[in-house]
């Protein structure tokens, strides 16, 4: 796996996972890299600065402009290439994000990230018989992701089949058990299916041993005990 791909794909999801901070502030941080890059234009890691900040402010025409100056210098730059891909699918492009992400597998054969965002687009794009194949790959391939297994449960619940979401969230959950989302995520899934007891123990745990607020979760706990 290309770890310069991995690192910067983290990077991103880090920097988006902060998005509460206010959009002053992002303003701010993509006005200093605009100034950075008038002193050094040909520098890539200033462009792939100032399109995070623009994908963050959901500019995504903007973030395409830099990732696309990037490409042009640097046709096999995989950073570039995928989140070009992720912007590409945002403007509904999805046959440039698909051919950005075919691009990326040429170059990093078998990477999680490429073979993950391309199950999603084509989720996205409808193509479903492709995204199951896409998403089935990846967990064979790397059976040990937790996203991976998550996102086989989205699709499945998307498609209302919820026996197989919940049997996904709960591989989910055995490789990262203190994650909210999964544990949410099933057990939305398990009052769907009328499972109130389990529903119930999923709910219980996020109050007691994950810190949610019981508040927060009124809604959830309403449905159980109906």
């Amino acid at each position: 796996m290309n770890r310069t791909l991995l690192a910067l794909a983290l990077c991103c999801i880090q920097v988006i996972t902060g998005y509460a901070q206010k959009t002053n502030a992002l303003r701010d941080s993509l006005r200093k890299a605009t100034e950075a890059l008038a002193y050094h234009p040909d520098s890539t890691e200033l462009r792939l600065k100032k399109a995070s900040w623009n994908m963050l402010l959901q500019e995504w025409e903007y973030a395409k402009e830099e990732y696309d100056r990037i490409l042009s210098r640097d046709a096999d730059n995989p950073a570039a290439l995928y989140f070009r891909a992720y912007v590409n699918g945002k403007l509904s492009r999805y046959n440039f994000a698909r051919l950005d992400y075919q691009h990326l597998l040429c170059i990093v054969p078998g990477s999680f990230e490429a073979q993950l965002g391309l199950a999603l687009l084509n989720e996205t794009d409808r193509h479903f018989t492709e995204a199951f194949d896409g998403i089935n790959r990846v967990i064979s391939q790397f059976p040990d992701s937790a996203v991976a297994y998550a996102a086989r449960a989205n699709m499945e619940r998307e498609r209302n089949m919820l026996e197989l979401a919940a049997f996904d969230y709960t591989e989910a959950i055995k490789r990262e058990p203190h994650n909210r989302d999964y544990r949410l995520s099933r057990a939305d899934v398990r009052l769907m299916l009328k499972k109130k007891e389990e529903a119930l123990e999923d709910l219980e745990y996020l109050v007691s041993s994950l810190g949610v607020a019981r508040a927060s979760l009124k809604e959830f706990f309403e449905r159980a005990r109906k």
